[in-house]
């Protein structure tokens, strides 16, 4: 008894299972229902999302589901997930790839779409790329991820960026911003490529296509030399003496002026600096006054012997009533 039940629980649990392995398949789509609606608006729901062009991938859950644009391609019904051994007609955007996408592909886009590989970056080595693919294996040529995982970072494009780049490149640039327009963050891989992409565009076959890429990466590191030698150059501590550096460009922009006149010109300096010194000196309550100013004080305010100011004549009286 307790055999026949566990059997028909191994049953079951295998039946859930997706031909990778995985139980994810039907937790997708139960999601993807609740994502695009409730059951009543399906039929609607789906004819709105339906793709111009066929999609597919071959899922290896490398990735976070809550993360993978794959997964949630496949929730909302745009993409069909295939089994390991099944060949794709269209467009393959693989690693293994020989040759790069290029314009010339878009009769195949059309006719019969693309595919991706939805692994990890880091876990390459572990995907059997002679068991899955097709006759019209690409690599994706130079352009920079727009992805939260990898923003900013050039190759590392997911699921939907790959896709979207390969109907870019062909010329649909209206497919690629109806896929990443499901992302948040979407839009933004065609802006922040937006010109590289219309150079790939501009090209007809793969040679041409990774010429233009060569040349863009030359352009790139061009820029980037002369950024560094722009900071070099306006670094405030590399200036060295500021003073020393005014008084070359004046030597320099009047010739006619001696270094002998720039010398007296700056003793001159000096012994101005010098007498605003001197007539400045300092009381006995510590205030600041000018010593001319000082001595008229002294010559005419004294103090009798009880603390008060007093003329130089009312003092003397004083002092000859005291005594």
């Amino acid at each position: 008894m307790g055999k026949g039940k566990n059997k028909a629980s191994e049953d079951r649990t295998s039946g859930s299972r997706t031909s990778n392995g995985h139980k994810s398949k039907q937790h997708h789509l139960r999601k993807g229902r609740q994502e695009l609606g409730s059951s009543a608006s399906d039929g609607a729901t789906s004819s709105k999302h339906k793709f111009p062009t066929k999609l597919a991938m071959w899922d290896f859950d490398h990735c976070d589901p809550k993360r993978c644009s794959g997964k949630k391609l496949e929730r909302l019904g745009l993409i069909k997930n295939l089994r390991v051994g099944q060949k794709f007609q269209g467009i393959v955007v693989s690693p293994n790839g020989k040759l790069t996408v290029c314009p010339n592909d878009l009769e195949t886009v059309e006719q019969n779409g693309a595919a991706v590989v939805e692994c990890s970056w880091a876990r390459l080595d572990e995907i059997p790329f002679s068991k899955i693919g097709g006759k019209n294996e690409r690599l994706l040529p130079y352009l920079v991820a727009a992805n939260p995982v990898n923003y900013g970072r050039p190759w590392k494009l997911n699921c939907v960026e790959a896709l979207a780049a390969c109907f870019a490149i062909v010329g649909h640039n209206d497919w690629a911003e109806s896929l990443l327009s499901n992302f948040s963050w979407g839009l933004t891989f065609l802006k922040i490529n937006q010109e590289l992409l219309q150079v790939y565009q501009d090209c007809s076959d793969s040679e041409s296509v990774l010429r233009a890429q060569e040349e863009w990466l030359v352009k790139i590191e061009q820029e980037s030399k002369q950024r560094k030698e722009q900071v070099h150059k306006e670094d405030v501590w590399m200036l060295g003496n500021v003073n020393r550096k005014k008084r070359d460009d004046i030597m320099d922009s009047d010739d006619d002026v001696s270094e002998e006149e720039l010398e007296e010109e700056e003793e001159e300096e000096e012994e101005e600096e010098e007498e605003e010194v001197e007539e400045v000196e300092y009381d006995k309550f510590g205030n600041i006054i000018e010593k001319r100013k000082e001595k008229q004080l002294l010559n005419e305010i004294k103090y009798d012997k009880l603390g008060n100011e007093v003329e130089e004549e009312l003092s003397e009286q004083v002092d000859a009533l005291c005594v």
